[in-house]
């Protein structure tokens, strides 16, 4: 099994998320993070337009998703196709479980 994460400093997450739904691809878990890159955030305007604010931090979504081996190009390309920046991240996952029905391995997504 796979974990892939994704990155976005944009919010692409519904059309990722109905682009994975056509693959079967279960489910997935989306986070609203805080974070930076290369690029600096937008700049704010604040007090009437005369100061220029550059935020430290930008607001990230971050997508979590689990799938087999065999569903990792295919969701992937999916995430491509509907989002225009971001990270993907792929991580090997080791041994899935389920708290509630005690399942092991692919049966857990």
């Amino acid at each position: 099994m796979i974990r892939i994460e994704v990155i976005l400093p944009k919010n692409e997450v519904m059309s990722i998320s109905e682009g994975l739904k056509e693959i079967n691809v279960g489910g997935l878990t989306v986070s609203k993070k805080r974070g930076r890159g290369k690029n600096p955030g937008p700049e704010i305007h604040a007090s009437k337009g005369t100061e220029v604010f550059i935020p430290q931090f930008s607001d990230k979504y971050v997508l979590e998703i689990i799938v087999p081996e065999n569903m990792e190009e295919k969701s992937i390309q999916i995430i491509k196709q509907n989002a225009t920046l971001g990270k993907i991240f792929v991580h090997p996952v080791l041994r899935t479980y389920d708290i509630k029905t005690g399942d092991e391995g692919d049966k857990v997504i």
